[in-house]
C-alpha cells in the first residue's frame, strides 16, 4: 500500500556549544532544551538542523570593529547589526553541536553566516535576502509543507527562521517550550513571539506534538 509521504519537518536552530552555558554567547536556561530536542525527533521523518558557521573575521563580531563594544548596534553594509562576541567560528569547538543533542537522525545541516560581510540569522537567507542557503529548495524537493521550529535564540535566529518560513509560504509552527531567548532588552522575547504570530505562525507546546 502506497502511503503519502509525511510532509512535515522539524527544524532545530543553532544547538551549538557556544550558545549553551560556558559558551561564548550563552543563552540562559538553554541546556533545558535537550530532552525536548531529542524526544521530538521521534515524531518527524524529516529533521534539519542549522549551524552558525562564521569566518573568524566575521563583521558581526565586535572584535572586528576597534573602539566598539559588545552589543553595540552599527550599520553594516546598509543593515542594522548587533555586534556579537566571537562565536561559532568555523571548525571551532564552539561551532559543534552540543554533545547532549542526538544527531543520528538529522538528515540535513544548513550552514549560515558564512559570508564575512553579512550576518544570517535565518537558515533560509542572509539578513538582506541577497543569497539563499538552498534550504527552501531542499524542503520543496522533499515535499515538505509544514515546518516545526525550535532552538536558539527566540528573539534572533528562531524569529528570523519563522519569518522566512512564512514568507516562503510554509505552514509554520513554533514549539514555544523548545525555544530560549537572549532578551538583550526587556520585552525582546515577547516582541519576537508577537512578530511570529503576526506573520501567521502558530505557537504550540511540545505536548501538542507528543500527544498527537
Amino acid at each position: 500500500m502506497n502511503m503519502e509521504p509525511e510532509r512535515k519537518a522539524l527544524l532545530l536552530v543553532d544547538l551549538q556549544n557556544d550558545f549553551f552555558p560556558g559558551g561564548a554567547l550563552a543563552v540562559q536556561k538553554a541546556d533545558q532544551i535537550f530532552p525536548l530536542a531529542n524526544d521530538l525527533q521521534n515524531y518527524f521523518s524529516h529533521i534539519i538542523a542549522s549551524k552558525d558557521w562564521h569566518p573568524s573575521t566575521h563583521k558581526s563580531f565586535a572584535s572586528q570593529h576597534p573602539g566598539s563594544a559588545l552589543y553595540d548596534i552599527i550599520d553594516l553594509n546598509g543593515l542594522t547589526q548587533v555586534l556579537w562576541p566571537n562565536h561559532c567560528v568555523q571548525e571551532s569547538p564552539g561551532s559543534e553541536f552540543h554533545p547532549l543533542l542526538k544527531t543520528d537522525r538529522i538528515q540535513k545541516i544548513v550552514y549560515k553566516g558564512t559570508d564575512t560581510e553579512i550576518d544570517s540569522y535565518s537558515p533560509f537567507f542572509d539578513n538582506a535576502h541577497r543569497k539563499s542557503t538552498g534550504l527552501d529548495n531542499y524542503l520543496k524537493e522533499q515535499g515538505i509543507q509544514e515546518i516545526y521550529i525550535m532552538g536558539l535564540a527566540t528573539d534572533y535566529c528562531v524569529l528570523y527562521s519563522v519569518l522566512d518560513a512564512r514568507h516562503l509560504g510554509y505552514k509554520t509552527y513554533v514549539i514555544e517550550d523548545g525555544c530560549f531567548g537572549i532578551e538583550k532588552n526587556s520585552g525582546d522575547i515577547t516582541s519576537a513571539k508577537q512578530q511570529m504570530k503576526d506573520a501567521g505562525a502558530k505557537l504550540i507546546q511540545s505536548r501538542d506534538i507528543i500527544r498527537s
